[in-house]
Protein backbone atom coordinates (compact mmCIF):
# COMPACT_ATOMS: atom_id res chain seq x y z
CA UNK A 1 0.00 0.00 0.00
CA UNK A 2 1.56 3.01 -1.10
CA UNK A 3 -1.25 6.31 -0.97
CA UNK A 4 -4.39 6.58 -0.09
CA UNK A 5 -6.31 8.39 -2.64
CA UNK A 6 -9.53 10.37 -1.82
CA UNK A 7 -11.87 11.14 -4.73
CA UNK A 8 -15.68 12.20 -5.08
CA UNK A 9 -18.32 9.68 -6.03
CA UNK A 10 -18.71 11.44 -9.33
CA UNK A 11 -15.03 10.37 -10.41
CA UNK A 12 -16.74 6.70 -9.88
CA UNK A 13 -18.71 7.50 -13.48
CA UNK A 14 -16.25 10.24 -14.67
CA UNK A 15 -12.66 9.33 -14.37
CA UNK A 16 -12.94 5.46 -13.21
CA UNK A 17 -9.43 4.89 -15.03
CA UNK A 18 -7.94 6.82 -12.77
CA UNK A 19 -9.12 4.73 -9.96
CA UNK A 20 -8.55 1.67 -11.33
CA UNK A 21 -5.38 2.88 -11.83
CA UNK A 22 -4.80 3.07 -8.03
CA UNK A 23 -6.57 0.26 -7.24
CA UNK A 24 -4.25 -1.86 -9.61
CA UNK A 25 -1.23 -0.28 -7.63
CA UNK A 26 -3.15 -1.90 -4.79
CA UNK A 27 -3.63 1.73 -3.30
CA UNK A 28 -7.30 2.05 -1.46
CA UNK A 29 -9.39 4.76 -2.34
CA UNK A 30 -11.72 6.64 -0.10
CA UNK A 31 -14.76 7.94 -1.67
CA UNK A 32 -16.10 10.70 -0.37
CA UNK A 33 -19.93 12.08 -0.95
CA UNK A 34 -20.66 16.25 -0.28
CA UNK A 35 -17.53 16.15 1.52
CA UNK A 36 -17.89 12.67 3.49
CA UNK A 37 -16.40 9.35 3.38
CA UNK A 38 -18.62 7.35 1.76
CA UNK A 39 -17.32 4.01 0.91
CA UNK A 40 -13.78 2.54 0.65
CA UNK A 41 -12.38 0.64 -2.28
CA UNK A 42 -9.94 -1.85 -2.19
CA UNK A 43 -8.28 -4.25 -4.62
CA UNK A 44 -9.87 -7.29 -4.87
CA UNK A 45 -7.02 -9.31 -3.57
CA UNK A 46 -6.72 -6.70 -0.24
CA UNK A 47 -10.20 -7.06 0.39
CA UNK A 48 -10.01 -11.05 0.33
CA UNK A 49 -6.78 -10.62 2.76
CA UNK A 50 -8.75 -8.55 4.72
CA UNK A 51 -12.00 -11.21 4.90
CA UNK A 52 -9.62 -13.67 6.14
CA UNK A 53 -7.87 -11.62 8.29
CA UNK A 54 -11.41 -11.02 10.17
CA UNK A 55 -11.90 -14.51 9.70
CA UNK A 56 -9.43 -15.31 11.93
CA UNK A 57 -9.48 -12.81 14.41
CA UNK A 58 -13.29 -14.37 14.91
CA UNK A 59 -12.15 -17.98 15.07
CA UNK A 60 -9.65 -16.51 17.67
CA UNK A 61 -12.26 -15.02 19.60
CA UNK A 62 -14.51 -17.96 20.06
CA UNK A 63 -11.94 -20.08 21.06
CA UNK A 64 -10.56 -17.70 23.49
CA UNK A 65 -14.26 -17.31 24.68
CA UNK A 66 -14.56 -21.31 24.55
CA UNK A 67 -11.32 -21.49 26.67
CA UNK A 68 -12.46 -18.89 29.03
CA UNK A 69 -15.49 -21.50 29.80
CA UNK A 70 -13.98 -24.62 29.84
CA UNK A 71 -11.52 -22.99 32.77
CA UNK A 72 -14.74 -22.05 34.71
CA UNK A 73 -15.74 -24.47 37.80
CA UNK A 74 -19.12 -24.14 36.82
CA UNK A 75 -18.39 -25.76 33.48
CA UNK A 76 -20.19 -28.71 32.20
CA UNK A 77 -18.87 -31.47 30.05
CA UNK A 78 -20.39 -33.83 27.73
CA UNK A 79 -19.08 -36.75 25.82
CA UNK A 80 -19.10 -37.28 22.00
CA UNK A 81 -22.21 -39.14 21.48
CA UNK A 82 -24.44 -37.06 23.53
CA UNK A 83 -23.68 -34.02 21.51
CA UNK A 84 -24.04 -36.24 18.94
CA UNK A 85 -27.31 -37.25 19.88
CA UNK A 86 -28.61 -33.56 20.95
CA UNK A 87 -27.42 -32.30 17.20
CA UNK A 88 -29.01 -34.80 15.65
CA UNK A 89 -32.43 -33.96 17.92
CA UNK A 90 -31.71 -30.79 17.01
CA UNK A 91 -31.11 -30.55 13.28
CA UNK A 92 -32.33 -34.01 12.24
CA UNK A 93 -29.58 -34.91 9.69
CA UNK A 94 -26.40 -35.13 11.27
Amino acid sequence: MNHVHIRPVRDLRNNFTEIESALDGRDPVIITKNGRGAAVLLHFDDYSDYEEFMHVKYVAAKLKEAEDEAESPDAEWSDYKSVIRRLREKYHEL
